[in-house]
């Protein structure tokens, strides 16, 4: 007769182990310890074997011989229901140790030498800061595009849609590192591509053009409530006029004679808007001549992140640079969002410089700006551009233009005591 639940709760141990028999091979297990199981024995290739389903209460009756009867159907379609099992516990424990973080681990550290060191960078702190937090310690086979697109929603509502965009990219980039590496099943992050939200129009990006609007917008931010940090890589920004990525993983290594007559920014090649053979050529390193005010702002910063291996490190750790959206979304919250990004400030500083150029006519000056913004020129067909021409004079103009764009500003070290978010 078929076993009861009654029968099953009511088995207590006994000096020796003992069975109360069920239907079809399956049977309820009692050691002299009290412990109870779900067991089954069967026979396959002539071998009889034994089969446990798990302990009794937590496994229920019903249950039980709900795995028993997968179990016959296995060995019916002439398969060996244990070796199943084995062969199921280890995908299991398999899954538990391939998480997205350790999968998306391996994949950068394959992957990284092939990119320069500022991309390396990029891509992992990405995924670190955007998708590790929420999807992270999950076995990356359980990962559904839903779950991927949920975490994608939340970068394009900061918002960053590009920044959305490219962290797509490289999750579906983790998840095809894992098929092919036999351990995922499919790419979910693939899968969500049409459902993102479309890039804004290709334009020119928003940037003022006028020196009044250059120092209210620096002004509005250096007077808001955020990190000094920010504040900060704010201004040297806006001196310099280098692409933002350049500043955000901006190293003290790259700062040279800061106290004296000629300081420089030595920007590394793997760091300049270039191809990637071209990254690895050390003539094409770009030399910034840094005006007085420039060298006040990074003796300001250096306060605050001088044993950091950057000069703006991120708030979240010393050992990552500074959000690529920090800048900007402090530019948004001070009333100039759709008006001025971070990149904007070259084309600010070439507008300003240029129609001074023009209205003194000094028609030199224009190549020499265009070399301060690292801009080749359309001529050139091949051999290595002299980054290192016109310093002199470059030198000036850098000077020239961060004494009219701080005019009324505070001195760099008061920025480091303004209110903080």
């Amino acid at each position: 007769m078929a076993l009861t639940d009654i029968q099953a709760k009511a088995a207590k141990p006994k000096d020796k182990p003992y069975k109360l028999a069920d239907e079809k091979g399956l049977y309820l297990y009692v050691a002299p310890t009290g412990l109870r199981s779900w067991r089954m024995k069967y026979r396959f290739s002539s071998k009889e074997k034994v089969l446990t389903f798990g302990p009794y209460p937590e496994v229920k009756l019903g249950a039980a011989r709900e795995k028993r009867d997968e179990a016959r159907a296995a060995l019916r379609a002439g398969r060996d229901p244990g070796m199943e099992k084995k062969i199921a516990a280890a995908a299991g424990a398999a899954d538990a140790e391939n998480t997205f973080e350790t999968v998306a681990t391996a994949w950068h550290k394959l992957y990284k030498s092939k990119w320069s060191p500022t991309h390396a960078n990029d891509v992992i702190e990405s995924l670190k800061r955007d998708v590790f937090p929420k999807l992270g310690a999950l076995p990356i086979n359980i990962i559904t595009p839903g779950m991927v697109l949920e975490t994608l929603r939340a970068v394009e509502e900061r918002p960053a849609i590009e920044t959305a965009r490219r962290v797509r990219q490289r999750m579906s980039g983790v998840f095809v590192f894992a098929i092919a590496s036999g351990i995922g099943q499919s790419d979910p992050a693939a899968i969500v591509r049409s459902a993102m939200k479309p890039l804004p129009a290709k334009g020119r990006q928003p940037a003022l053009t006028s020196l009044v609007d250059a120092r209210a917008l620096l002004a509005a931010a250096e007077a808001a409530a955020a990190s000094p940090v920010t504040k900060i890589a704010s201004r040297l920004l806006a001196l310099t006029a280098v692409r933002p990525s350049v500043l955000r993983y901006a190293e003290w290594t790259e700062f040279e004679d800061l106290e004296g007559d000629a300081p420089i920014w030595r920007v590394p090649a793997s760091k300049m808007k270039l191809t990637a053979a071209r990254k690895s050529d050390i003539r094409e390193e770009f030399i910034v001549p840094l005006a007085p005010e420039a060298v006040e702002t990074i003796a300001a910063i250096r306060r605050l992140t001088g044993r950091s291996r950057y000069l703006f490190p991120s708030n979240r750790s010393f050992h990552m640079a500074i959000s690529e959206n920090a800048v900007g979304y402090l530019y948004n919250r001070v009333g100039f969002q759709g008006r001025h990004v971070p990149h904007g400030w070259r084309a600010t500083f070439s507008t300003v410089m240029n129609e001074q150029a023009e209205r003194e006519e000094r028609a030199s000056d224009r190549a020499v700006i265009d070399l301060m913004l690292a801009h080749v020129p359309k001529n050139r067909v091949e051999g290595v551009y002299n980054r290192a021409a016109f310093m002199a004079r470059r030198r000036e103009l850098a000077t020239m233009w961060a004494k009219q764009l701080l005019t009324g500003n505070n001195p760099a070290g008061k920025l480091l005591e303004g209110p903080r978010r």
